[in-house]
């Protein structure tokens, strides 16, 4: 789609394609892996790898169709499944009349509960909700319970602004972006979520994944340049960091996986998943997106710096300098995001009112703070990597271009470049003749020091 941002002489592009056919030698190794992958690793019959009538969402005939509410009605949750006596709030549920839109009860009026904290969300009437529809029996008519809010308008609006904002402001490299992240959902939901399921070796699934994502994303939002494919070749290499620092860290921490409701319901739905596997892959997805980050920037950093230092050794260090400022950064974002993502696990820690050493000892959180570690440290040792195969590939397309800048071997026409500069013709002043004059300092001002410094030696 592109190849460079910026214009480049004639010289520069063909160290550049030369230090393209460099990386390309280290490139296909690495791209028929990830193919080869990507088909020994492809899940085939996922469904053999789960649990019938594990949880409620796999019950036989069980549909969720939308309904609209009709009546809201207020009632005390004294005695509704959920509730917890003694707590802040006035305790106020709901009983909700709502219609089905669509299915085999269309039309029909049903009665479904809200909790506390549903009800507290806001429920009013017109207002869409998803209901569990589970048929009957022969006899028995079928039940229907409340499921959630319908929530596709917001979804698909802030997804939409999403969008419109990143093609406006980076148009066609930001539309170029979003066909990235489309494929990056695919490979995720089609590969690596069956795969795990399935019961697949988990480092090498999120590897072989993490490896076709970047190689899709990078390429589809950079271009195919020199600059892209050294980040490449840097963020694989920190997806590997990464991949082993978090098998360490699973065994190491004795992390199981298994921390909430949902990690129950998930082991009981997929017996062959392994929910430790879910840990280790769930750190080398994480550090994903902030290693491309670091990795691309670091390797334009290399490429803008090297056209001004000749020295490797010299562009080195002034390449480190600027990725030094953006670790910094980066470290935030990872902390920050973490933070963000798991707050309500964080909060345990004012919850349970124990020493901060104890809490952080309990799985929930030392889960989260050792993904946060092994991302951040991925991310650290990537950096000084990309920067040395960035400066070792400038290298090496100098010392390939030196060749042809004076080819001196026999056989080979020589063009002779004359140095002297032609005589200007008698009577004509032309451009460059009126600016070589002007250049020249006045005869009377150069005469004025000599004389001055001859009078003085005199004296």
């Amino acid at each position: 789609m592109h190849s460079s941002d910026h214009p480049v002489g004639v010289a520069a592009a063909r160290r550049q394609r030369r230090a393209l056919r460099l990386m390309i030698i280290i490139l296909v190794p690495l791209a028929a892996a990830t193919a080869i992958g990507l088909y020994a690793l492809w899940p085939r019959d996922v469904s053999a790898h789960l649990q019938e009538n594990a949880s409620q969402y796999s019950v036989p005939g069980l549909t969720l169709p939308t309904g609209e509410i009709t009546k809201v009605q207020p009632i005390s949750c004294s005695g509704q499944v959920g509730y917890i006596p003694d707590t802040a709030g006035d305790g106020k549920c709901a009983k909700l009349t709502v219609r089905v839109l669509e299915g085999p009860g269309e039309g029909q009026l049903t009665r479904v509960t809200l909790t506390q904290a549903q009800f507290a969300s806001g429920a009013t009437v017109g207002q869409k909700v998803k209901l569990a529809r589970v048929p009957g029996g022969s006899r028995a008519q079928a039940s229907y319970e409340f499921s959630d809010f319908e929530r596709t308008v917001p979804l698909f609006a802030f997804g939409l602004l999403f969008a419109l904002a990143v093609i406006v402001v980076a148009r066609w490299r930001g539309l170029a972006a979003m066909v990235g992240l489309g494929f990056a959902g695919f490979v995720l939901i089609r590969f690596m979520f069956p795969a795990l399921v399935s019961g697949e070796n988990p480092i090498l699934v999120a590897l072989v994944g993490s490896s076709a994502i970047v190689f899709v994303v990078l390429y589809a939002a950079h271009g195919f340049s020199t600059r892209t494919t050294t980040a490449l070749v840097g963020t694989l290499f920190g997806l590997l960091l990464t991949a082993a620092l978090g098998w360490v860290a699973t065994r190491w921490g004795h992390l199981t996986g298994v921390v909430t409701e949902d990690d129950y319901l998930l082991a009981a739905s997929a017996p062959d998943l392994r929910l430790a596997a879910v840990v280790m892959s769930g750190m080398i997805v994480a550090g994903l997106g902030v290693l491309n980050d670091v990795t691309v920037t670091q390797a334009s950093a290399v490429w803008e710096l090297a056209a001004a230092d000749r020295e490797p050794r010299k562009l080195f260090s002034r390449a480190m300098r600027i990725g030094r400022d953006h670790i910094a950064s980066s470290v935030y974002t990872i902390a920050f995001a973490t933070a963000g993502a798991g707050l309500s696990t964080l909060l345990l820690i004012t919850v349970y009112r124990r020493p901060l050493g104890e809490v952080a000892q309990t799985e929930a959180l030392s889960e989260e703070i050792l993904r946060t570690l092994v991302g951040a440290i991925g991310l650290v040792l990537a950096m000084p990597l990309t920067t040395m195969i960035g400066v070792a590939v400038v290298r090496a397309s100098r010392h390939a271009d030196q060749p042809d800048q004076a080819d001196t071997r026999p056989g080979r026409p020589v063009t002779e470049v004359s140095t002297v500069a032609p005589r200007p013709t008698p009577g004509v002043r032309t451009a460059r003749t009126r600016t070589q004059e002007a250049a020249l300092p006045d005869r009377a001002n150069v005469r004025a020091p000599l004389a001055r410094r001859s009078n003085a030696r005199a004296r």
